[in-house]
């Protein structure tokens, strides 16, 4: 078995749109929705970053003649964010519209904290003209309290995550139990807001910290929902469905798989040990 084989069938839906969609109506099968994410990032050609746009508003208009339950997720760094704020709005803005159109949700990543302030700004930007767009926060920036504040004060739906990339001590919270403790204090600010949230974790004692906090507040089910990655915590993400929670799978797909992994392996060694943990549980 290739290297591609091992890592695809695991934790990337495949090369194709067609793949892609196979795992999408397979988790939609089993009462989860999902988002989809075209691999890549961090480009720097213009017209390699409309094309890219182009895909996506291909993927977007698929999806809904398809009757798929999805929504697109886009990294900004693939959108041309290097190449300038105004150019990658400009792009963007082409994939929000065009989801618009289609009823479709569209989820801006966070990636590291040398772009947290300029994804934010655009993600406000945005807001203030679509309703259909969202952000990713992590809970191990010292900065998310804030920022959480400021996109709930503008209505903005948000998921939660604990951050996968590696940052120095002046920007990040560096212990893992501080880095729990904060995402469970972001987390009820979340719950608390009265926006649809997403809580994006594998964490069974923050899903359960989550669980007991909606419980003792009253907040139904269907006020948030629960998010993880394809491949991931599987039979996690059956159970919460079981137990009537929302579920939504983050399915990344493409050619560009191999920068995807390297670069998070590289950057932090409990990285590796996540993956080997899921190859593993079941």
């Amino acid at each position: 078995m290739g290297l591609f084989t091992f890592l695809t069938k695991r934790f990337i839906a495949g090369e194709t749109k067609e793949e892609a969609f196979r795992a999408v109506r397979r988790l939609n099968g089993m009462g989860m929705r999902t988002t989809l994410d075209i691999l890549g990032e961090n480009v720097t050609s213009e017209k390699m970053a409309r094309d890219l746009a182009n895909l996506y508003i291909n993927l977007v208009e698929a999806i809904d003649r398809d009757k798929l339950t999805a929504n697109v997720s886009v990294k900004l760094t693939q959108m041309g964010l290097d190449v300038s704020d105004d150019f990658c709005y400009r792009n963007v803005s082409r994939i929000i519209e065009a989801a618009g159109a289609s009823n479709m949700f569209v989820r801006i990543d966070m990636e590291g904290s040398d772009y947290t302030e300029r994804t934010l700004q655009l993600v406000h930007r945005w807001a203030g003209k679509y309703d259909n767009v969202g952000t990713v926060i992590q809970a191990m920036l010292h900065r998310s309290e804030a920022d959480i504040g400021e996109l709930i004060r503008r209505g903005i739906r948000i998921r939660l995550c604990k951050g996968a990339y590696k940052e120095p001590p002046s920007v990040a919270i560096q212990r893992k139990d501080d880095v729990n403790a904060n995402y469970i204090a972001l987390m009820k600010i979340l719950l608390d807001s009265g926006i649809f949230h997403s809580i994006a974790t594998h964490d069974d004692a923050m899903i359960s910290a989550t669980r007991d906090y909606a419980t003792i507040k009253g907040i139904p089910k269907s006020n948030f929902e629960f998010q993880m990655l394809y491949g991931i915590n599987r039979s996690g993400q059956t159970e919460l469905v079981k137990d009537g929670y929302g579920m939504l799978i983050y399915v990344p797909f493409g050619t560009h798989w191999f920068p995807y992994y390297y670069r998070r392996l590289r950057e932090r060694k409990e990285n590796i040990l996540f993956i080997a943990k899921h190859l593993l549980r079941d």
